[in-house]
């Protein structure tokens, strides 16, 4: 019985699968808090769409691909930064027709060149496929943000929820705004292996949304998220191997369910505090 429990971690391919999703788990579920509490969901999926144009271009030159993944972001969110501010339409809309833009962009590039890349292991990733490099690419990438993440945690939360009063006491607001804006760039990046464009958004929105539902105070929302998702990858991927599934949309699959489960937890509990009261 236990070694047929174990037998996933026998092979070489699933264990690349379980390296990686614990290494991408910890930086997607911190900066996941913070995309919840300044209402950027929407900034994050235009960010992962929008890297596609950036991975053909770096293909058709022979650089590495996050780098073009990487400045293909930070275009899509200057860009549209800049559209705000100079403009009347608001940045949902704005976002919506950068990120969309750039997204056909890259489709027409990519049917445009000759690649083994298969698009589907682009948009949904390919998990299964992980080798050394894209452990040590996203490794490095998750150390980093992690540690930049932590090291300045409470200023980020100020920044966040109050930009004026994060202004008012003299923090660096461009600096954090834009640093937000770098760090989402590589964390798409990091993630890109292993879920793709698609679903690169469910670990960096259902994470956070999940842990505000079941917590009040942020350093336990940060706390809450990262177990959550490590929860939620590594269960994922051990499920993708029984059900035979892609292990990207199982770990997806599961974040939706703690979510459901979370929502009407916090939902009965809230009925629960409303009747007593009343």
């Amino acid at each position: 019985m236990i070694e047929q429990a174990l037998m996933p971690f026998q092979f070489a391919f699933m264990q690349n699968a379980f390296w990686i999703s614990l290494i991408i788990a910890v930086p997607t579920a911190l900066l996941s808090c913070y995309l919840v509490l300044k209402g950027w969901a929407l900034m994050g999926d235009a960010i992962s769409h929008a890297v596609l144009p950036g991975i053909v271009i770096a293909y058709i030159a022979n650089i590495p691909l996050v780098i073009g993944a990487f400045a293909a972001g930070m275009v899509c969110s200057l860009g549209a930064g800049f559209l705000q501010q100079n403009s009347r339409v608001k940045q949902d809309t704005v976002l919506g027709i950068v990120y969309s833009g750039m997204f056909g962009f890259g489709m027409v590039l990519y049917t445009k060149i000759q690649t083994a890349v298969h698009l589907d292991h682009i948009l949904f990733g390919n998990m299964l496929g992980v080798g050394p490099a894209d452990l040590w690419t996203a490794g490095l990438i998750s150390l980093f943000v992690s540690g930049a993440i932590l090291l300045k945690w409470k200023d980020l939360l100020l920044h966040s929820f109050d930009p004026a009063q994060a202004k008012a006491s003299g923090l660096p607001v461009a600096v954090f705004h834009y640093g937000l804006l770098a760090i989402l760039s590589l964390t798409i990046v990091a993630t890109l292996k292993a879920v793709g464009l698609i679903l690169a958004i469910g670990l960096l929105i259902a994470p956070g949304a999940i842990a505000y539902l079941v917590t009040r105070s942020f350093g336990r929302m940060l706390a809450v998220a990262v177990a959550v998702t490590l929860v939620a990858t590594t269960g994922g991927v051990y499920a993708s191997f029984w059900l035979d599934s892609a292990p990207a949309p199982t770990i997806i699959l599961i974040l939706t369910g703690i979510f459901i489960a979370a929502f009407v937890f916090r939902t009965l509990r809230t009925r629960t505090v409303t009747a007593r009261l009343s």
